[in-house]
């Protein structure tokens, strides 16, 4: 072998080598790489399981912007957070406690002094009264059963004997059976506003000595959904009749044929209207049909995430995009790109400053004012979107978030062109919260059926909370009269006197 050939041949060598280092070390960094992903979402998953729920952040974190005008911006709401008021606000020497409602029932419990030590000590005159101190205690007596007897006596004619009249029997929600309305709210409240199982309600009734099996509460809960169907279909036209709907979905566990065994996720799609008014509705896929079948001829602004789901529904549907999903791709992506993904919520948080100022203006007003101080903003989030897409990785969580917020652009700058628009899905997402939370507790729905049946009471007792109805008071209502195709609105309309909302 010449040298030459010799150089040729450990040069080709060296070649080879240099090829098989370098595929090496793009390997060793896509492997890195995804180590770095998969410890995120395991740090992300141990926030959601052991951290505080909060989206917020430190107040000294949103200083990193610079070369942006005015006072630094304020944090975007968020859903989680409980508001108290600010320890600055409170009135100097006022405590926590707070008086307890003065239209509570109390009975009067005094304490005298005993007759022989009224005497006084220097001159032996009887004492007499001249105050009293009263200290309030805020007691309760446990819920009691009781048994309602309705009693219809019977007349007849002692001269012919002939015929007998009796008063109709009043309609009754479970035909041939025991539950009185008032028996049927509660049911129904305790499980989908408080979250109770049946089983766990059956067990709570054994305890004051009434025997319910789970089954035959099942039974009471189809047959109120059968009576509330009217105003179900009621709901479902005014969230329609709206020119804003705003369109979500949440993932339920679902048995089939009643087979603990065989498992099956189904969603509920929610939707929203101007009005408050919110319609939960089953579907077993969370396919496009779900929202086309609902809204179908709807023509107006449809509000919601970047779920491809709902492309393509109708040439009449304007899509409005929601910031508080797009601010929470970079609120999630926060511990691999500190600082990109801080200053990208300090910008969001500015669009929230503007709708903070602007929430107690009119619609025309409002959105006079986001095309002032807002729009600036969102060129400076599309220009930030667009410088960093050229270096972000395109498979991390940043640059993930970069990808949803630049694909979803469009929709996300609409809300600026109606003042009647809303900047996010918040006011949806917490309608929603009540079923997130009975998930925890009742785990499934025993059958489709059963789906069907959760979405409409949902439906129910969301536009309760909208219309600021008492749950237990409108169904306990409702279920005992002949029309029940009042909806909570037009229930509270109907009634004398309305009583107030209750806390959200």
């Amino acid at each position: 072998m010449t040298d030459a050939e010799r150089i040729a041949e450990l040069t080709g060598a060296l070649a080879a080598r240099d090829a098989r280092i370098a595929a090496l070390e793009g390997d060793l960094r896509e492997s890195a790489h995804d180590v770095a992903r998969l410890e995120l979402k395991v740090d992300i998953l141990c926030r959601k399981l052991f951290g505080q729920s909060s989206e917020k952040l430190a107040p000294g974190q949103l200083g990193l912007l610079e070369g942006m005008d005015g006072p630094p911006p304020a944090e975007a709401p968020d859903d989680e957070a409980t508001h108290e008021t600010p320890p600055s606000r409170r009135r100097k020497g006022a405590h926590g406690r707070k008086p307890l409602p003065k239209d509570l029932p109390r009975q009067r419990v005094v304490l005298e002094v005993p007759e022989g030590e009224r005497k006084c000590g220097c001159c032996g005159e009887t004492m007499q009264p001249f105050g009293e101190d009263v200290t309030e205690e805020l007691e309760v007596v446990p819920a009691k059963l009781f048994v309602r007897e309705i009693v219809r006596p019977k007349y007849s004619c002692r001269a012919c004997q002939e015929g007998v009249r009796q008063a109709d029997l009043p309609w009754r929600p479970v035909e041939k059976g025991r539950p009185g309305p008032g028996l049927l709210a509660q049911v129904l409240v305790s499980k989908y506003v408080d979250h109770l199982p049946l089983a766990r309600q059956s067990r709570m009734f054994a305890r004051h000595g009434i025997g319910i099996a789970r089954s035959t509460l099942c039974d009471w809960v189809a047959a109120c959904v059968e009576e509330l169907e009217p105003a179900y279909r009621e709901l479902s036209k005014a969230v329609l009749a709206s020119r804003i709907v705003q369109a979500d979905e949440t993932p339920i566990t679902v048995l089939e044929e009643h087979d603990e065994r065989r498992r099956r996720q189904c969603w509920l799609w929610a939707y929203r209207g101007t009005g408050g008014e919110t319609v939960f509705v089953f579907r077993e896929t969370r396919a496009r049909d779900g929202p086309r079948a609902f809204l179908g001829d709807f023509k107006g602004w449809l509000q919601r995430d970047g779920y491809s789901g709902y492309d393509k529904l109708g040439e009449g549907i304007a899509h409005v995009g929601c910031w508080a999903h797009a601010r929470r791709h970079f609120f999630d992506a926060r511990p691999s790109a500190e600082k990109d993904a801080t200053e990208a919520l300090g910008l969001i948080a500015r669009l929230y400053a503007v709708e903070g100022d602007a929430r107690d203006l009119a619609p025309a007003e409002r959105a006079v004012l986001r095309r002032e101080r807002a729009s600036p903003v969102l060129g400076a989030i599309r220009a930030r979107l667009d410088a960093w897409h050229a270096v972000a990785l395109p498979r991390s969580d940043f640059g993930k978030a970069v990808a949803y917020a630049r694909a979803q652009w469009q929709t996300l700058v609409r809300y600026v062109e109606d003042g009647d628009l809303e900047i996010d899905n918040n006011a949806l997402e917490r309608e929603i919260r009540p079923v997130a939370l009975g998930r925890k507790n009742w785990l499934f729905a025993g059958s489709y059926e059963g789906g069907h049946r959760a979405a409409v009471l949902y439906s129910v007792l969301a536009s309760c909370r909208a219309a600021g109805a008492g749950p237990f008071e409108y169904l306990s209502d409702v279920l005992s009269a002949p029309d029940r195709r009042l909806t909570p609105r037009a229930w509270m309309a109907a009634r004398p006197t309305a009583p107030a909302p209750e806390p959200r």
